[in-house]
């Protein structure tokens, strides 16, 4: 499956967390910026991306409390910060338990460029 169609697959099988957190942020609903949710960028795949900021979202499941995840998950946000993004990092209970802090806290991304 090549990289369009893998993107296009895990839009389709978002976790119930990104669904959740995709509203609060789908058409400029969040101080009028645009996101785009499964963007490639460089090697990756990130979960949602706002390129006008520089800012990259990813919503954390159980599987990034695996040692070797939180690994692979260290370099990627170190390769992204290099390339000048800020990364977020949310799991999945910070969404369902608050999706509200959770916009706040990408509205407060914003106010620190």
């Amino acid at each position: 499956m090549d990289r369009r169609n893998f993107r296009k697959e895990l839009r389709r099988n978002a976790t119930a967390a990104e669904v959740i957190l995709w509203q609060g942020l789908r058409n400029r609903s969040l101080r009028k910026r645009k996101f785009r949710r499964q963007h490639s960028i460089g090697n990756f795949i990130v979960d949602f991306i706002c390129l006008e900021e520089r800012l990259v979202i990813e919503v954390d499941g159980g599987s990034h409390q695996n040692i070797g995840t939180q690994r692979a998950d260290e370099e990627r946000d170190q390769w992204l910060k290099a390339q000048g993004f800020t990364v977020l990092r949310f799991t999945n209970e910070e969404i369902y338990q608050n999706v509200e802090r959770v916009l706040w806290a990408i509205e407060d991304a914003f106010d620190q460029k």
